[in-house]
C-alpha cells in the first residue's frame, strides 16, 4: 500500500466505502482516540517505521458531473477515484484544464492535501470545492478553494493533517480551455507525435510519454515520483547563483521578489543521479527521484534524502525540503 515497496506494518485497517458512514466508522471502540492516518493510493509518503495508528483509506470511487454550464461543468469526485483515471474520464466527456497533470499518481482526495501540480498547472487552479470530515468539530464542511490555502505543494489539509479527512472533491473544468504547451518538453513531444492542431487529449498523451520516459514506473521499481520540492529563494539569491552555475535553471514563483530553482538540477550538480547505498538510490534517469531497489527501509532512504539535501545546501547554500509525507520521522 506504498509505492516505494518499504515494508511496514500497522495495527489496523479502516475502510469506509460510504463517506456519510464515516462518523460512525470513527467512533468504533478499536478506533475511537487512537491516532489516525489517511491513506490515499501512497504514492506521496516514506514509511520510516512502523505506523502506530489506525489506516483510513476512503474508498468511494464515484465521479459525476453534477452542474453543467455553457462555458464549464463542475465534476464531482469520491476521494478514492484514482488521480489519473479521473483526468483521462473528464478528457472522455469533453473537459479539459487536467491534461497537463497526467499520469500523477494517487487519488482524487489526496490531490489538494499536496496541491499536485505538473508542467505549468495544479490541482488548485480547478477546485471548486473540497468536501471534507472535520475531526475538531466533529462536522462534515464544504471548503471552497479561499479556505484551502493552497500554495506550492501546500494547503490547509496539509498543516493541519490531524484535523481534516477528505471524502470527495469538485472540480471546475473548462469545456474549452487555453492550453498549456510551453513547459518542459510538450511541444517537442507533440512534433515527435504529428501532432499540428494539438488538443486536450494530445496534451495529455505527451504528459504521459515524458512521464513514462523519465519517471520509473512503481510497479518495477519502487519510488514516490519527486522526492524534493524546487526550493524558492530571493530573487538576489537566485541572481547569484546565476552568477556562478549561469546554466542553472530558473523559474518565476508567483512573486515577483521570489524565484523557483529546479531540485532536480542541483541534485544532478551535486553529483547524486544514479547513486546507490545498498538498496536505497537515486534514479540514474531523473536525480529528483529516490528508488528503492529492492529492500531498503524507510529509514535508510531517509538517510540518503537527508545526504542529499546537505550536499546541495553546502554546495549552492540553498536549502531542500521533500515532497512526501514523512510517518514516523520528522525531517
Amino acid at each position: 500500500m506504498n509505492t516505494f515497496g518499504v515494508a511496514a506494518t500497522a495495527p489496523r485497517l479502516l475502510r469506509v466505502h460510504d463517506s456519510q458512514a464515516l462518523p460512525a466508522a470513527l467512533a468504533h471502540p478499536e478506533v475511537a482516540g487512537q491516532p489516525l492516518i489517511t491513506l490515499g493510493g501512497g504514492s506521496n509518503l516514506l514509511l520510516v517505521s512502523d505506523p502506530q495508528a489506525t489506516l483510513l483509506v476512503i474508498d468511494d470511487t464515484s465521479v459525476a458531473i453534477i452542474e453543467h454550464r455553457a462555458d464549464h461543468a463542475i465534476v464531482r469526485a469520491g476521494a478514492g477515484m484514482g488521480w489519473h483515471p479521473l483526468v483521462m474520464w473528464t478528457l472522455d466527456h469533453g473537459l479539459s484544464g487536467l491534461e497537463n497533470l497526467a499520469l500523477i499518481p494517487g487519488t482524487a482526495g489526496a490531490a489538494p492535501i499536496q496541491n499536485i501540480g505538473a508542467y505549468g498547472a495544479q490541482a488548485g487552479d480547478f477546485i471548486h470545492a473540497v468536501e471534507a470530515w472535520d475531526r475538531h468539530s466533529g462536522q462534515f464542511q464544504r471548503l471552497l478553494p479561499e479556505d484551502c490555502a493552497f500554495g506550492y505543494r501546500d494547503s490547509v489539509f496539509k498543516q493541519q493533517p490531524d484535523r481534516w479527512i477528505i471524502t470527495a472533491i469538485e472540480l471546475r473544468l473548462p469545456l474549452l480551455s487555453e492550453l498549456r504547451t510551453g513547459y518542459a518538453g510538450i511541444e517537442e513531444q507533440m512534433r515527435a507525435d504529428g501532432v499540428t492542431l494539438p488538443s486536450a487529449r494530445d496534451v495529455a498523451n505527451a504528459v504521459i510519454a515524458i512521464r513514462q520516459r523519465k519517471l520509473p514506473d512503481p510497479a518495477r521499481l519502487g519510488n514516490a515520483g519527486s522526492f524534493f520540492k524546487n526550493p524558492i529563494v530571493s530573487a538576489e539569491q537566485a541572481q547569484a547563483l546565476l552568477q556562478q552555475w549561469p546554466q542553472m535553471p530558473v523559474f518565476p514563483a508567483g512573486q515577483p521578489e521570489k524565484r523557483k530553482l529546479s531540485a532536480g538540477w542541483l541534485i544532478e550538480q551535486a553529483g547524486w543521479k544514479g547513486y546507490r547505498e545498498g538498496d536505497a538510490g537515486v534514479s540514474p534517469d531523473h536525480a529528483l527521484v529516490l528508488v528503492n531497489h529492492g529492500q531498503a527501509t524507510g529509514a535508510q532512504l531517509l538517510a540518503l534524502a537527508r545526504e542529499i539535501a546537505a550536499s546541495v545546501q553546502q554546495r549552492f547554500g540553498v536549502a531542500i525540503e521533500p515532497e512526501p509525507r514523512l510517518i514516523g520521522a520528522q525531517w
